[in-house]
């Protein structure tokens, strides 16, 4: 849960970037289509939080929770607004809120600015403001800020107070090192061995002998439910609509077909492309000697750099391009010399050119009648993917007037197609390792947004080749499975709960005898009942880091223990307990020159970067001062869990 924003907050100078990243404008335009949120006027008032002589308001509040979610279910397509809340979401986003203000605030008292000029150089940065030819579009901004309920000034603002954040906190990040003692320390400690053991004591171990009956089974269930809970699944019905949808689509024209050859007059046309090798020298006599040198023995390139000249190749050449990377008299004279010969050398505006021709190109060109056959495929093409889009906007006309699918697929002849049931990311469900065909995942996050069965949308699948018209077919709510069909797993639950106190009395038992110095083998007789035997470690700290941040609890507790210390530690979901015995430690020996002590230093560069700017930002929270109003800011909770609406 929470991910994106923990992993960024781990990052380098991660509180610095965190506080632009959780500005209102950055959520809004990292995240998907979100449009306004709807705030404003709710109980406990307009403001969320007061900072200094600003504020943070309840609607902005609110905007910026809606895009952090949308952008945290990208990554988790089954997460609720209430698990986002539970996890943190709140926190997080209100803190970067009132920080950004105190920031600027303090930024501002002490002479820190963020002109117009800069403010507009980070506008055109946003890739979300680019059009299509990748600079930044002022119709695409206003675009996109009315879509998103926000003002030019919202995004200024914004925009400035990130800025602000930077030039304070980016410096106070910058060039932290700790001392190289302690790096050294530290870069032993990642090399260090651990020797020891773990042995685990299963609840079952301790577990009744005899099954439970129908009462107590039923009883265990309804007591623990939220453990069988099955997630929510929608079946999608749709329509794919493609090329083969089409009816007849009429045949190019003869007159179509004759504009667009008249069109394209210059592709069809005869044309000649030359390879050439230059020279630029600064005086008429000089390019005329040179080639008459070269024309004698036929080397311009030789001839060139016996002189100190460097060549230079211009291939496939039309005389247009070439008269434009040289002059029009160049082009002239390099067009009308023959192939392997020199041109008269001819003037441009950095000198005179020596130009000798190496290879010569003719295209004969089309006649219309030889350029009809591909002018027809694509003529083709166009208007069936012209009625295809037609096609599209009736559908979508359609929906908007509230037209269902079955209605839809009468009036275009289709049949509706339904998906099996489906879970938010995309398995089908009851269906292990089995997911919706690919064509159809873009579908699912969206009717996973839907409110409720039968509402008709449109979704592109193959850009101008193919778009499904779909909606929820049957929504089926998250629920606990009935106990009929998991009666062995809720059973077995059972028992492992009746044997879980028992399981947490042994190992309270023989942790006492390894205090004592008992080994671990003769400890876990004393427990009455055959356990597994224990496991022997010996393990270098690194293979930790191999793991990939999957350490088993037991070994990461291994790894903080001191030497010849013993640990009990519960196992997941009551299956029983771990007891870690620590044997001895070995410490890696680690020079200066080393990568583990460079890798270290790095290390600890980057953490002391990060805590002295989390410092200079706590300490701007206290100068400026931030007091939260907890009306307003159950308020927006509870809209956005819709909790008013209970």
């Amino acid at each position: 849960m929470l991910g994106f924003f923990r992993s960024m907050l781990k990052s380098r100078i991660g509180a610095a970037v965190a506080l632009v990243f959780l500005g209102l404008i950055a959520l809004a335009f990292a995240s998907a289509d979100v449009t306004g949120s709807g705030f404003g006027g709710i109980a406990g008032g307009d403001r969320a939080a007061k900072v200094g002589a600003s504020r943070v308001g309840t609607a902005e509040l609110g905007k910026a929770l809606t895009n952090a979610f949308e952008q945290e279910r990208q990554r988790q397509p089954g997460l609720t607004m209430q698990q986002f809340l539970d996890a943190g979401g709140m926190e997080t986003v209100l803190t970067g809120l009132t920080d950004r203000l105190a920031i600027a605030e303090w930024g501002k008292r002490h002479g820190m600015v963020s002109s117009n000029r800069l403010v507009d150089s980070e506008i055109v940065k946003v890739p979300a403001f680019q059009g299509v030819d990748g600079k930044f579009s002022q119709t695409t901004y206003e675009q996109l800020l009315a879509q998103r309920g926000l003002t030019d000034k919202e995004v200024r603002q914004d925009l400035g107070q990130g800025l602000i954040a930077r030039q304070l906190l980016l410096p106070a990040a910058f060039g932290a090192q700790m001392a190289d003692e302690a790096v050294q320390r530290y870069a032993a400690l990642l090399t260090e061995k651990r020797v020891g053991s773990i042995a685990m004591i299963p609840s079952l171990a301790f577990a009744p002998a005899s099954p439970p009956d129908a009462n107590t089974l039923s009883a265990f269930y309804n007591a623990n439910k939220g453990r069988y809970m099955q997630p929510e699944r929608r079946t999608i019905r749709y329509l794919v609509v493609d090329e083969a949808s089409l009816k007849t689509v009429p045949a190019p024209t003869e007159a179509e077909i004759a504009n667009r050859y008249k069109q394209n007059s210059a592709v069809y046309a005869a044309s000649e492309q030359r390879t050439v090798t230059q020279v630029i020298v600064p005086t008429e006599a000089a390019a005329k000697a040179l080639a008459a040198e070269v024309r004698s023995n036929g080397a311009l390139d030789a001839a060139a750099r016996a002189k100190g000249l460097v060549p230079s190749k211009l291939e496939n050449q039309t005389r247009d391009t070439l008269a434009n990377q040289t002059a029009k008299a160049v082009a002239d004279a390099a067009f009308a010399a023959a192939q392997g010969s020199v041109a008269t050398p001819a003037k441009s505006a950095i000198g005179w050119h020596v130009v000798k021709v190496d290879a010569i190109k003719r295209n004969a060109g089309k006649t219309l009648d030889q350029a009809r056959p591909e002018i027809v495929t694509a003529l083709t093409l166009e208007k069936r993917r012209a009625a295809l889009s037609d096609l599209a906007a009736q559908a979508e006309q359609e929906i908007d007037g509230g037209t269902g699918l079955a209605d839809i697929a009468k009036t275009l002849n289709l049949t509706v197609a339904t998906t099996p049931a489906l879970t938010a990311d995309g398995s089908v469900y009851g269906k292990q390792g089995e997911k919706v065909a690919a064509d159809l995942a873009p579908l699912v996050q969206a009717a996973f947004a839907m409110e409720r069965e039968g509402e008709a949308q449109l979704a592109e699948l193959k850009a101008g080749e193919k778009f499904a018209i779909f909606d929820v077919g049957q929504l089926t709510a998250a629920t606990p499975a009935p106990l009929d069909q998991i009666k062995a797993t809720v059973g077995r639950d059972w028992a492992v709960e009746q044997g879980s106190a028992k399981a947490k009395a042994a190992a309270d038992k023989i942790l006492a005898a390894l205090n004592k110095g008992t080994p671990m083998a003769e400890a876990l007789k004393a427990a009455g009942v055959a356990l597994p035997a224990p496991q022997a470690v010996d393990l270098p700290r690194a293979a930790l880091n191999q793991m990939q941040g999957q350490v088993p609890a037991p070994l990461a507790l291994l790894f903080a223990m001191a030497k010849g210390s013993n640990k009990r530690l519960e196992g997941p979901n009551g299956q029983g307990w771990y007891l870690v015995s620590l044997k001895d430690i070995v410490i890696g020996n680690v020079k200066r020159g080393d990568q583990v002590f460079a890798q270290a230093a790095r290390s600890f560069a980057a953490d002391s970067g990060d805590e002295y700017a989390q410092q200079l930002r706590t300490a701007i929270r206290k100068d400026i001062g931030v007091e939260r109003n907890a009306a307003g800011i159950k308020a927006v909770r509870d809209q956005l869990t819709g909790a008013n609406a209970q």
